[in-house]
């Protein structure tokens, strides 16, 4: 099969993440900081690797603030409840996944306001439109790195440094750039970074994580077991303890290290240009298809690599359902979870077609999804 849905979760993976998850399972697949015998510290010296492979990889000090989740749907769902208070003000854009929007908007119970800034029809955010909505009250400003569904990269260091003339908290959702772009906390003045490890990463499913500046106090979601301060009946104050309660993802967890550590060995750059490369030659090619729509920036520098189409009035799922029974092409159909950003588009009705390249995808693989597409295109005109 040819796969094009990496954006959902990324495949194949390195062989040294199967390897090493393997390994850890086989060897040493201990319950990490419980005990002190020689397989718990190993699984426990596992775990801390991987925390240091994510702090080279986003230029973090201390790899203690990184916190492991099982998505980055959890992270954003740690990140948002665990920062905002009644009254609070939140700022973020109409482009964003529904592990942002869904939250945000169950907070308005709890007293919590969102302003949703909407991007153009490309899905690009202009800066300025964050500065101008800050309020008195505006306790945290969220954004999506990249677009799920039109790729669209945000400015996210401009509106870090807004954040930061402002004093306001700010936390980047990197699902889709993670492992691909160069992402420097410090540099772009990011308090909170929400990223999964099933996709960029190269890592298995069921894992993800959350850095949480030492600056942030933010409300833990869970309490229990941590290994540490056992005689105490309140939650430990230190991070990452105080959000890791309960027996962690041990394997999953070695496997997200290892494809951390792929990425650092090949370079994120080297990963990106291959990405943009592929992402360069879907858009040239739907673009010389009748009929077909490409939704985003028709630059391949100005987007993660995915490209969203349609072709004429045809129904998104049955041309993704074609594209896998008939082509041997995996893509994904729909909403994609993000119901705002296809508003903002104009595509909420039909949904799109989502082609999302990733590091082992070739040449090859484009030149078949583009000749396979203007096959669809021509027996639907």
């Amino acid at each position: 099969m040819i796969y094009l849905d990496n954006a959902a979760t990324s495949f194949p993976k390195p062989e040294r993440v199967y390897v090493e998850m393997d390994k850890c399972m086989r060897q040493y697949g201990a319950n990490p900081g419980r005990s002190g015998h020689r397989l718990a510290l190993e699984a426990g010296r596992a775990l801390y690797r991987t925390r240091e492979r994510l702090c080279m990889l986003f230029n973090i000090d201390n790899p203690m603030q990184i916190v492991f989740t099982s998505n980055a749907t959890e992270s954003l769902n740690l990140g948002i409840k665990g920062l905002l208070k009644y009254g609070d003000h939140v700022i973020t854009s109409s482009m964003e996944h529904n592990s942002v929007a869904r939250p945000l908007t169950a907070l308005k119970e709890k007293g919590i306001d969102t302003t949703f800034i909407r991007c153009d029809f490309r899905g690009i955010l202009d800066p300025e439109d964050i500065e101008k909505t800050i309020k008195k009250n505006t306790a945290l400003i969220v954004v999506t790195h990249a677009s799920n569904v039109t790729g669209t990269l945000m400015p996210i260091k401009d509106i870090g440094a807004v954040a930061k003339k402002k004093g306001i908290p700010f936390m980047v959702d990197v699902a889709q750039t993670a492992g691909v772009y160069d992402l420097d906390v410090k540099e772009m003045n990011i308090d909170m970074l929400a990223f999964p490890g099933h996709k960029g990463l190269l890592g298995p499913q069921g894992t993800g994580g959350l850095y949480i500046s030492e600056e942030l106090d933010v409300m833990q979601m869970k309490e229990g077991g941590t290994g540490s301060n056992s005689e105490n009946l309140v939650q430990p104050a230190i991070a990452p303890d105080r959000y890791e309660s309960g027996t962690p993802n041990t394997p999953g967890i070695v496997g997200l290290g290892e494809g951390v550590g792929f990425i650092l060995d090949r370079g994120t750059a080297a990963v990106r240009e291959h990405e943009e490369k592929l992402t360069g030659m879907l858009l040239e090619g739907f673009g010389e298809i009748d009929g077909v729509k490409i939704y985003g920036p028709k630059n391949s520098k100005l987007k993660a690599g995915v490209v969203s189409i349609n072709i004429l009035d045809g129904d998104s799922g049955e041309i993704s359902y074609i594209l896998d029974k008939s082509y041997d092409i995996a893509t994904r159909a729909g909403l994609h979870c993000a119901p705002l950003a296809h508003r903002t588009i104009g595509t909420f009705e039909q949904g799109t077609i989502r082609f999302s390249v990733g590091v082992f995808n070739t040449r090859e693989d484009i030149e078949a999804a583009i000749k396979a597409v203007e096959e669809i295109a021509s027996e639907l005109r």
